[in-house]
């Protein structure tokens, strides 16, 4: 790989005038990413579900950073009703919103519902950010260049589909294959909206990214008999949580990226490196499925988009 080739933080353009809103920022990959956007000069929001996580993030970038515009919404994309609330909180605050970054997510997670009855992490990782995304369109469709940047991963190729004939894993749970569905559902949702908004000639693009194996907090649920081997093997491909941001960054802020690519790390089998244009597994690509994955959101969520 050339040295141009390694596309870091340094080569995020000047956002100045730009307001960026990332979910689950307050550590982790949303967090850096939200830190490099702060210091280029986004307007950044912190949308998270525990304010005091969110304030103290935001402490930690504007003493890195000054000059920096850092904002905390509450947001919890397990409960629709917080997702409306934020949505129209962050819609009165800004009337355009440049970059929307769906980064939260939780993974492995023991058999759980949200509030609204879905399975934790297909109601979370999928179904929040589709209610979110629908919302503030609005005000993204607006902006010249804006763009939704949705975080999947490498496990929608693990186990992975979409079970439609149980979504709610109400016949047996396998937390493996849950949220191997949820980023499937990640992909699917991407492609979709990314071909609805071209066919309405907008300049909103939807981008994919996936930050590789990261050392970030997602893993706390990882199941006991794997965690001897994550142990193990963590030293050998696990990349500090800066670096899995990259993808999303150069998703984010690449004048070069095109509505419906998909990033992830360089390195051998995607798991850590600087990054690069990659390409999702093709049941991702499956068409009919993600437009019967669509109708499927818009149901359960009860947003029509205006795409």
């Amino acid at each position: 790989m050339s040295s141009r080739d390694r596309w870091t933080a340094a080569d995020v353009p000047d956002q100045t005038g730009r307001v960026a809103v990332i979910t689950g920022s307050n550590t982790g990959i949303g967090y850096h990413a939200a830190e490099a956007l702060a210091g280029h000069g986004a307007v950044v929001v912190l949308a998270v579900r525990d304010l005091d996580k969110g304030n103290a993030a935001a402490k930690r970038i504007t003493e890195a950073y000054p000059k920096a515009a850092i904002e905390v919404r509450e947001l919890d994309l397990s409960s629709l009703a917080s997702v409306r609330e934020a949505a129209e909180a962050l819609g009165s605050a800004h009337p355009r919103i440049d970059l929307l970054v769906n980064n939260a997510g939780v993974m492995y997670t023991p058999k759980q519902t949200t509030v609204d009855g879905f399975e934790l992490q297909f109601g979370t990782n999928h179904l929040g950010h589709f209610a979110l995304t629908g919302l503030l369109l609005p005000r993204m469709a607006r902006v010249k260049g804006s763009r939704v940047v949705t975080v999947s991963s490498m496990a929608h190729r693990i186990m992975a589909a979409i079970h439609f004939d149980d979504l709610q894993w109400e016949n047996g749970y396998n937390r493996i294959a849950a949220y191997g569905q949820s980023k499937l559902a990640n992909l699917m949702f991407t492609y979709e909206l990314q071909r609805r908004l071209a066919a309405k000639r907008r300049s909103t693009i939807a981008v994919a990214a996936h930050p590789g194996t990261a050392n970030t907090e997602l893993t706390r649920y990882l199941p006991p008999l794997l965690r001897p081997a994550d142990r193990l093997l963590m030293p050998l491909v696990v990349q500090s949580a800066a670096m899995g941001a990259l993808p999303t960054l150069r998703a984010a802020t690449d004048p070069k990226v095109a509505g419906g690519q998909y990033y992830g790390p360089s390195g051998i089998g995607e798991q850590r490196g600087h990054p690069k244009l990659v390409d999702a597994s093709k049941q991702a690509h499956d068409v009919e499925l993600q437009q019967r994955l669509w109708a499927v959101s818009e149901e359960l969520t009860g947003i029509t988009y205006p795409v």
